[in-house]
């Protein structure tokens, strides 16, 4: 299967490139590696669109100055699991959960050992928002719970809430790679999860204890009246996915939704918030 390498330059790279990351995981970029100027992204040769690269703007989205230059080139018969395995180290976070993908050494003596298919790396537990995600789940009673993983990427959330002993895990996203990585994740963690491809139009019909959306700001805040409509009373809303500067923004309207901040995690540029239903 032919390829397409895109070589993207990202002045500063933090955070803007992990952003980057996300909008074309969203285009169908199947695999990337952070450089030292940027990252290298990969889309299968059918659907690589130039025009759809070109009109990528971090500036008016965010209003900052970010420069982003790319190129890109033909690669054949790549070996994703070389490539992987070249790329992708094992994670620990809080010393309880370990997070390796199925070429790495097991390590019987941690609490939450998951194994993840390293397809897409800002769903393995790498970057910070899902890291600070996880440490919020560690610390919550997650047993006997409901849990909803929106935008669940790798499904690497919904599979730690399971296996912490959420009675019922769902899990939903709009990227058929990431929906099916999920499934193939699942598999391999070998726990009871239902995974379904779509977005909010899904919702509906479930109510939940805890919600989990490590999404963008803008779906965030779209999204939050939904999430609150199908959250079960003094339930709790893990966000993530965007930066600090933007905690005030979550916090308020969430406060319109009548909703409670629980907790906060900051970590170089990025946020997470725990919300509470009153």
């Amino acid at each position: 299967m032919e390829y397409k390498e895109v070589v993207f330059n990202v002045e500063p790279f933090e955070p803007w490139g992990n952003i980057l990351i996300n909008l074309l995981a969203n285009m169908g970029y199947e695999s990337f590696e952070e450089t030292d100027n940027g990252c290298k992204a990969y889309i299968r040769k059918e659907l690589f669109d130039e025009n759809k690269l070109k009109s990528i703007d971090l500036n008016s989205m965010f209003n900052q100055k970010i420069k982003i230059s790319f190129k890109y080139q033909e690669v054949e018969n790549i070996n994703w699991n070389e490539e992987w395995e070249k790329n992708y180290d094992p994670v620990i976070i809080a010393d309880k959960c370990y997070i390796r993908a199925p070429f790495h050494n097991s390590k019987p003596c941690m609490p939450l050992e998951i194994i993840i298919e390293p397809k897409m790396s800002f769903g393995t537990g790498h970057h910070i928002t899902t890291a600070l995600i996880i440490e919020f789940l560690l610390a919550a009673d997650v047993q006997n719970k409901s849990v909803l993983d929106m935008g669940c990427g790798t499904g690497v959330l919904a599979i730690i809430s399971k296996k912490l002993g959420a009675k019922k895990v769902m899990a939903i996203d709009n990227y058929i790679y990431a929906y099916e990585n999920t499934i193939e994740n699942v598999n391999n963690n070998n726990v009871d999860i239902e995974v379904l491809y779509g977005s909010n139009n899904l919702l509906g019909e479930e109510f939940f204890d805890i919600i989990i959306a490590n999404i963008t700001k803008n779906v965030l805040l779209e999204s939050m009246e939904k999430y609150v409509e199908i959250l079960n009373p003094s339930g709790m809303l893990f966000l993530s996915g965007f930066l600090k500067n933007d905690i005030a923004h979550m916090i308020n309207k969430a406060n319109i939704l009548g909703l409670s901040l629980g907790e906060q995690k900051i970590k170089g540029n990025w946020a997470a918030l725990k919300i509470i239903k009153n």
